[in-house]
């Protein structure tokens, strides 16, 4: 495993999330398996596994799900994997998204231009060049245009991409948008727990991914 590569709390709330993935539903580990059983397909062939996590604005829980992935890989040691994220529209990756991973240990730098979809700095690994993530459409380079999984995780944006050009495996799995909660007093715990729902997910497609490597 790489976990050094990741500061202490980081580490910390990694460990923790991995005590939930015995409470996690049959049928939602059957459906999260695919995306490990993809995954270790691809780097057993010793090719570059790619995932873009898509929502309806790319705001929320897609920068959740495609983040988790990155660091999930980083946790247990993966050989490298490509995520991305993307919308149906374009909006701006939520300041209380960013708050919630800061709160769990990232690093995310917003930048000093003032602009409606900010360029983020992400790290999440110690002495790391940053990620740039904003809100894109998922079909905008970076992303990749073929050869990759698409993970849906709000069902809006499955309904309006009911197919996704150039991939190899569309999964939906959904999550309930913290966005409800906005400037209400349950804003940071419900963005905290949706942060928290699609990590364990996340982390425990990678650990399989890791067990299913050869």
């Amino acid at each position: 495993m790489q976990k050094n590569l990741l500061n202490t709390a980081l580490i910390d709330y990694c460990q923790q999330l991995e005590q939930g993935f015995e409470q996690l539903p049959a049928t939602r580990k059957a459906i999260l398996l695919q995306l490990s059983n993809y995954l270790s397909q691809k780097i057993n062939a010793k090719q570059v596994p790619q995932v873009t996590v898509i929502c309806t604005h790319n705001s929320r829980r897609s920068h959740f799900g495609q983040l988790w992935l990155a660091i999930g890989a980083t946790y247990y040691g993966l050989p490298p994997i490509r995520t991305f994220s993307g919308g149906t529209e374009v909006s701006a990756f939520n300041p209380r998204a960013v708050q919630a991973f800061q709160r769990i240990g990232l690093e995310i730098k917003r930048p000093d231009h003032d602009t409606a979809n900010p360029a983020y700095e992400v790290r999440w690994q110690v002495n790391q060049s940053p990620y740039i993530a904003f809100s894109k459409k998922h079909t905008t380079a970076p992303n990749p245009s073929s050869a990759f999984a698409a993970v849906m995780v709000c069902t809006d944006a499955d309904q309006n991409c009911p197919l996704v050009a150039g991939t190899d495996l569309k999964l939906t799995v959904p999550y309930t948008d913290p966005k409800k909660y906005d400037d209400t007093n349950l804003e940071a715990i419900e963005y905290d727990k949706t942060c928290q729902e699609i990590g364990r997910e996340m982390l425990f497609v990678l650990q399989q991914t890791q067990q299913l490597i050869k």
